[in-house]
């Protein structure tokens, strides 16, 4: 830059929920449902396969390129992404996948997260300050780090409830039950919670300079 100026990274702010689960065959499911985000709300599913293969699904051209290039990922689809919630119980369907979960009542760090003021959690030094203390309380957790692109983010979590039960089929195959994600999913710089959960999120995206 001319005069030696640092322009600074644009920051992208996404608003919403995350929720991650494993199932009994093996497969990891992570749905992004955002109600604020550059692109308007909409929803996203990342899938790690037993075998290892990573799978997006996005509603559109331009969610799928975004998302895919901040993440990893062997196979991109744009599919119809549909994301419903009724009470306790959430419904998604996305293209191949069919998925139906029930969340918990919030334990002590669900109420201690809620209790966080949202302009505190859109702060990336909060999330900077919260990283360490997110890896003790729930392994392969980060609230910060390095995404593809030369990408930087930051995760300011807002509340936190257990998945109790969920249901999925992909290309009508049974998924069996709910289980740990295990092992820890390998689409960014972190994994979601080993115990399937259900987080209230603000996740904010430092750009590459141009």
């Amino acid at each position: 830059m001319p005069g030696g100026v640092t322009r600074r990274r644009p920051l992208l702010r996404f608003d919403g929920w995350i929720a991650g689960l494993g199932t009994a065959s093996g497969t990891r499911v992570v749905v992004g449902h955002w109600h604020r985000s550059p692109f308007g709300p909409f929803s996203d599913v990342m899938l790690e396969r037993p075998d290892g293969e990573r799978l997006l699904l996005a509603p559109t051209p331009e969610t799928a390129d975004f998302v895919s290039d901040t993440y990893t990922f062997d196979v991109v689809r744009v599919v119809p992404v549909d994301v419903s919630v009724a009470a306790d119980t959430w419904t998604v369907q996305a293209g191949p996948l069919d998925l139906r979960f029930t969340v918990g009542r919030r334990g002590p760090l669900g109420l201690l997260l809620r209790a966080v003021p949202g302009a505190l959690a859109r702060r990336p030094a909060w999330s900077a300050l919260t990283d360490r203390p997110a890896r003790l309380l729930l392994p392969g957790v980060r609230t910060r780090g390095s995404t593809g692109a030369g990408r930087r983010e930051w995760y300011g979590a807002r509340d936190l409830r257990p998945i109790r039960t969920a249901s999925a089929t992909f290309e009508g195959t049974d998924l069996g039950p709910t289980a740990p994600v295990e092992p820890p999913v390998r689409f960014g710089f972190g994994s979601a919670p080993r115990n399937p959960a259900l987080t209230r999120i603000t996740t904010m995206i430092a750009l590459e300079p141009e």
